[in-house]
């Protein structure tokens, strides 16, 4: 019955926001962008070169910040944003609700990037030890596919612990307070907890999930408007190259944004995956098996195809970025 309703409400997040209206189409003179307190987006937003650019074809470039994936998914989805970035869960969900959304680009896998922490003095040692306790997430999030994995990975399934549904800023005073046993979360809010609590961490990413992050855009958006889209990828795709080359001036600039200390930031910064591309056929494969893994959970109603929602844009687009 659990899982039945756990299902039910993890699609109903997204199924609600589509109940408020279509999405509705851009205009070519605005692009509006979801972000979250972290990854490229943070530090493109920083560096402003994206609205020098798209200036020069008179279009207005605006931010707007959101707590988690399944949060910015809604804002695409009523058509508040037109593009964002997010983990691998919760495009996965989004498609089970219905959202009209593409896929346009990824990043490399960052196992480390996220990870199931306890406090400093609890007893647990590892994610055996998790069996009956409760463990904060942000629902249809990436981290809620680590948890997954990690708990098969210890013999346990998610029926086996309790999950507390929770967005990180509340996630962590629940967490300070003890009134869960554990968090799984990401960075930054990884990088803050281990060096300002002294969390320690069960599990990371590694070996278990690629921790992929993704950019998406409405299906009307990136239809109409290819060459904006190809435009953001080329600039996020150049940041990335800025931050591999120098972490520490990254961090300089990101941490005020960010609200954290240059040592948190720099952890954050250094854990990320840099170098946005096209979807692979790999990709798209592990991309599927997450949604397979939801559907045999009966977390989703139904088999999603993911192959059916990959933005491939135009050659003439394409040529006319080439030539700016």
């Amino acid at each position: 019955m659990r899982t039945i309703t756990l299902r039910r409400s993890l699609v109903a997040l997204f199924a609600a926001a589509i109940s408020f209206g279509a999405i509705t189409q851009a205009q070519a003179e605005e692009l509006r962008i979801g972000y979250q307190k972290y990854g490229t987006l943070v530090l493109l937003k920083a560096k402003g070169t994206l609205e020098k650019r798209l200036a020069e074809q008179g279009v207005k470039v605006t931010w707007t910040e959101f707590p988690g994936g399944p949060q910015l998914l809604e804002g695409l989805n009523v058509g508040s944003v037109d593009f964002g970035v997010t983990g691998e869960t919760p495009p996965v969900f989004a498609q089970a609700a219905g959202a009209d959304l593409l896929y346009v680009a990824y990043e490399p896998p960052a196992p480390t990037s996220e990870a199931i922490l306890v406090p400093k003095g609890s007893s647990l040692s590892s994610v055996a030890d998790l069996k009956g306790k409760k463990v904060a997430l942000n629902k249809g999030s990436n981290v809620h596919y680590l948890l997954v994995r990690a708990l098969e990975d210890a013999g346990l399934s998610i029926s086996d612990v309790t999950p507390v549904y929770l967005p990180p800023a509340d996630a962590r005073a629940a967490f300070e307070r003890g009134s869960v046993d554990a968090w799984v979360i990401w960075d930054p809010f990884l990088a803050a907890a281990e060096q300002q609590l002294q969390a320690r961490s069960l599990r990371n990413g590694e070996g278990l999930v690629d921790n992929h992050q993704f950019y998406l855009a409405t299906r009307p958006y990136a239809q109409k408007h290819p060459q904006v889209i190809n435009i953001l990828i080329e600039e996020v795709r150049g940041v990335g190259e800025d931050s591999k080359a120098d972490p520490d001036a990254v961090t300089a600039q990101v941490a005020p944004l960010l609200g954290l200390s240059p040592e948190i930031t720099r952890v954050a910064v250094k854990r990320q995956g840099y170098g946005a591309q096209p979807l692979t056929p790999a990709v798209v494969q592990a991309q599927q098996k997450i949604a397979d893994t939801f559907t045999e959970l009966r977390l989703i109603p139904k088999k999603l195809s993911i192959k059916d929602v990959i933005w491939t844009p135009p050659v003439g687009a394409l040529a006319k970025v080439a030539q700016q």
